[in-house]
């Protein structure tokens, strides 16, 4: 039983543990506690001193309390947890970055070349945002990320394009010109024979014997039926189409069989991307429950990362804690220097909340019925977007419309 300076008397049992170091670097405050629990990069050592007072260390050490030992009783320790240490390693070593952590594409080259360029040299994997691009900035921005990042990492996204197949075809073509090894595949519904001819052309032999895998797919998706596309091998009527065409050879075929087409998945749960708003506590857990099943049986392991809502710290931690392999995140990247949107644009994000986002037709997929997630608050955009949708279903063409609502459509 001790004293402490207020006169409060403090009982407990015999320590197990005693800390030893110099009691100056033990800190009481909770203020200075807080900056020591945040710093993730050392150990941390949970105290309790001979007048009751709990409090926080970096330094000394704990061993098995004695008689005669040290009077500061160590109550628990925790070992340094580095940033770079969440999330799967593997994915680290895959796509060479020191982070589980990439930046998604957002389209029209919002996602900028320079975006991908200092994610890239600060270690992180990011997409650059090629969806709605004509080939021509396409090539150019895949120039000059290459230049500034001649060793990687980044990658390039390759967006579904049902209503344009020639973009999508005219993506992949640059990006096996250029031997751009990581793509982001994102609104596929379903296999398309430009995404398969891109993994599939990557596929070889090495020395050894072994399937090389030299072009890396990311697969973005919200749906179980597409996931379970991605996480299978690409199926014969594609390759045979593909050899036939002459793009791809007997060989690379034949490997295809033994190589599932995404080496990733990121679950998208509600963003402003093509989504289903689905919530990511239950998307999350339901497509890694069909990757086990349909993996359990072979050699290959498709890593399983998180996307949607992640603009917080607290998001993204709770997104590891289910498991993610990795974390991506999107539209909160619009705030950053190199994203490409207008200050005016910056600054309405800036002040939106939960409530000011609503569901609009997507452009790009826009006769299909698609919609995504769009700002709301200072905009008719949503509104405006809805009727046009709505006067395309009700009429069977322009001249149909009546003159007073096509003039409103027009102004």
């Amino acid at each position: 039983m001790t004293q402490n300076d207020n006169g409060l008397r403090y009982l407990g049992a015999a320590p197990a543990y005693s800390w030893h170091g110099a009691p100056t670097a033990i800190t009481f405050d909770p203020v200075s506690i807080k900056t020591v629990l945040l710093n993730l990069d050392y150990p941390c050592y949970l105290v309790r001193d001979q007048y009751g007072r709990v409090g926080v260390t970096y330094e000394g050490y704990f061993q098995p309390a004695t008689a005669g030992a040290s009077a500061v009783e160590g109550l628990a320790a925790l070992t340094p947890m580095p940033v770079y240490q969440l999330g799967d390693p593997m994915f680290r070593a895959f796509h060479q970055v020191y982070y589980a952590y990439a930046t998604g594409a957002m389209a029209n080259g919002i996602a900028t070349a320079d975006l991908v360029i200092a994610m890239g040299q600060a270690g992180f994997l990011s997409s650059f945002g090629a969806a709605g691009l004509m080939p021509d900035r396409l090539e150019t921005a895949i120039h000059k990320v290459q230049q500034a990042l001649p060793q990687g990492p980044y990658a390039f996204n390759l967006i579904h394009s049902p209503q344009e197949e020639m973009f999508e075809r005219a993506a992949v073509d640059l990006y096996l010109r250029y031997n751009v090894t990581t793509v982001e595949a994102s609104a596929f519904m379903d296999l398309t024979p430009a995404v398969v001819h891109y993994r599939v052309a990557g596929l070889g032999v090495s020395p050894e014997g072994y399937i090389q895998v030299r072009n890396k797919v990311i697969a973005k998706l919200s749906r179980r039926e597409v996931a379970e596309k991605f996480l299978k091998p690409a199926p014969a009527r594609l390759l045979n189409q593909l050899v036939s065409e002459g793009k791809l050879t007997s060989q690379q075929a034949a490997l295809a069989e033994h190589v599932p087409m995404a080496d990733d998945i990121t679950v998208e749960a509600d963003s402003g991307g093509h989504t289903d708003n689905q919530s990511l506590v239950c998307l999350f857990p339901s497509i890694v429950l069909l990757r086990d099943e349909l993996q359990s049986q072979s050699s290959y392991q498709t890593r399983i990362g998180a996307a949607g809502g992640i603009g917080t710290p607290t998001a993204a931690l709770a997104a590891f804690m289910m498991g993610a392999s990795y974390v991506v995140t999107g539209s909160i990247n619009q705030s950053c220097v190199e994203a490409g949107v207008s200050a005016h644009t910056k600054g309405l994000l800036a002040q939106a909340a939960v409530p000011d986002v609503a569901m609009a037709p997507a452009a790009d997929m826009f006769e299909m019925g698609v919609q995504v997630q769009v700002l709301k608050k200072g905009t008719f955009f949503p509104m405006r977007a809805q009727k046009l949708y709505t006067t395309y279903r009700a009429y069977n063409s322009i001249e149909e419309i009546p003159a007073a609502e096509r003039q409103q459509l027009e102004t």
